[in-house]
Order: C-alpha cells, then sequence, then structure tokens
C-alpha cells in the first residue's frame, strides 16, 4: 500500500478552480497542446493527450474548446515543457510541471515562490530520481472494501489504499485508461483518472510543517505556467 494520499490534493485543486475557471481553461488547454506536440493529435495512440482531453471534459470544457485547442496544437506552438525540482520545508521534495513561453521568467518567478514559501529549487535529478511515473485511479468506495480491493487488484492495479470517500489505485501508466475500462465494466465508479508521479520513498511532516508546505504548493499551483506540482510529504 502506499503512504501518500492525493484526495486532499484533488479537493484542493479543485476549490481552486471553482474560482478560477478561466485560469483553469487556459492551463487545460496547454496540456492538451503539449500532449499534442509530444505524441500527435490522436487520443486513441496518445494517451497523454486522452488523459488531458479527460481533464478537460471534467470542468465541463466545451467539445469545441478542445477540438479547436487540438488544431491549433498541431499548427505549432512556442511552448515548452519544464520540469524544476526543488525541496519544500523538512527536506520535502517537490517536482513542478510548467508549460511556458519564457523559460527565463518562468524560472525566475518559480525560484521566488520556493524561496518565498521556505525551500529552494534543486539541481536535475535531485528530485525525480525519488519519484515514478504512475496512473492514478479514485474509485468509490463500495460497502465491502476488502473484496472490492481484491477485485481491483485482478482487474490490473499495481497498488492502493483508502482516501476520503474512495480508494487510490495506482497502475502502470501506459495501462492506465485499459485498467481504467475494466474497472468500471465491473461496476465500480472512477471518481478521477490521471497521470502522476508517484514517489518511491517519502518524508513525515507534522501539522506545522504541512501548513507550510501546503502554502507553497498552493503558490506554485496558482501559477499561470504551472500544470502540476506532485511532492513526497507522508501527512500523519
Amino acid at each position: 500500500m502506499s503512504g501518500h494520499s492525493k484526495w486532499s490534493t484533488i479537493k484542493r485543486a479543485k476549490a481552486v478552480n471553482d474560482n478560477a475557471r478561466g485560469k483553469v481553461f487556459s492551463k487545460l488547454v496547454r496540456g492538451i497542446t503539449m500532449a499534442v506536440k509530444t505524441g500527435g493529435p490522436d487520443p486513441v495512440s496518445n494517451y497523454r493527450l486522452r488523459v488531458a482531453i479527460e481533464a478537460a471534459r471534467a470542468e465541463n470544457m466545451p467539445k469545441e474548446t478542445i477540438e479547436r485547442a487540438i488544431s491549433r496544437s498541431e499548427e505549432g506552438s512556442a511552448l515548452e515543457e519544464i520540469v524544476y525540482e526543488g525541496f519544500g520545508p523538512n527536506g520535502v521534495g517537490l517536482l513542478v510541471y510548467i508549460t511556458t513561453d519564457n523559460r527565463n521568467r518562468t524560472a525566475q518567478e518559480i525560484k521566488n515562490a520556493f524561496e518565498k514559501g521556505g525551500g529552494s529549487l534543486g539541481s536535475p535529478g535531485s528530485v525525480s530520481f525519488n519519484f515514478e511515473s504512475k496512473g492514478y485511479l479514485l474509485v468509490e468506495k463500495s460497502v465491502d472494501i476488502s473484496t472490492q480491493m481484491l477485485s481491483l487488484i485482478d482487474l490490473g492495479v499495481e497498488d492502493m489504499e483508502e482516501a476520503g470517500e474512495g480508494i487510490e489505485a495506482y497502475t502502470n501508466s501506459h495501462e492506465l485508461f485499459s485498467v481504467k475500462e475494466k474497472v468500471e465494466k465491473a461496476g465500480f465508479k472512477v471518481l478521477a483518472a490521471e497521470l502522476i508521479q508517484k514517489p518511491k520513498s517519502q518524508v513525515p511532516v507534522d501539522k506545522k510543517v504541512e501548513d507550510k508546505l501546503l502554502e507553497l504548493i498552493s503558490s506554485l499551483e496558482s501559477h499561470d505556467d504551472v500544470q502540476k506540482v506532485f511532492d513526497n510529504a507522508a501527512i500523519s
């Protein structure tokens, strides 16, 4: 079982989304752009694009807006993707995924956010070695959780844990949607599906450190160029 919960992160991100719909749409369009740029415009063969499209649909982005984003992505874009590695309070590792058209400006702003939040940027590889790419599913709990977990293993889930109202299940990143379809066909409701960076080991944090860490993460996530932030905190 994994000791790291993403449930609170999802709820926090949802609250931000509800209060800043325009910014959310902008970030989703950037996500679609980078997915097309790296893997092509076909969501069947480009699983990253499929994730980006489903994320857009989950935020009620109009179909026409999604199609227009894909079309414009094919025409070329000045956007590039960068991953910043850094450390938050108590040495918690952070991976910050960026899409930007101005690398120098963004680098300075992210550096400032880290320092203001009591952290610091790290060198390439200083944090990423401790993470691995995974598919993530949040599955609604059944009445018999033990039996449900055994079923999820049979359906291709590699690891899981209870969190909030659901079960957080992890898969091979390339198998995210094939496992998702199996889980849904088995009668379970999938509340969320995304590609994540899952920590291999974690840093325990107490309530005081947690508050500072969440403030730093919130600051990073509010930046227009930031797509996702992953951490290896084990919150008690």
